[in-house]
């Protein structure tokens, strides 16, 4: 039998290894949602249009937020999260059309 610091340290290295695991998940989904989203900006360019689509954006934070509910997660953390990806997004694509 373990004693109970043992048993922590263990816990603990388990919980950290899956925050690795998930940092990595994440890291990589942004960059795979980053080359959709250059891709949107290249066409965007091309046809000369908007850097921004207001009425997508509040589409999408509002989309966010109901599965930030679902996956109980903060709403509003999501909502900073998403917007903060979508400045980041526009100011691509503001560079796109120079």
């Amino acid at each position: 039998m373990t004693d109970p610091v043992t048993r922590a340290a263990a816990l603990l290295r388990d919980h950290r290894d899956s925050i690795d695991r998930l940092d990595a998940i994440l890291v990589y989904t942004l960059g795979e949602r980053f080359k959709h989203t250059q891709a949107v900006g290249t066409l965007k360019a091309e046809h000369d249009l908007p850097p921004s689509d207001p009425a997508r954006e509040a589409q999408q934070i509002a989309r966010l937020e109901d599965l930030a509910e679902q996956a109980d997660l903060d709403p509003e953390f999501a909502k900073k999260f998403l917007s903060f990806i979508i400045d980041e997004v526009i100011r691509h694509h503001k560079k796109q059309q120079t």
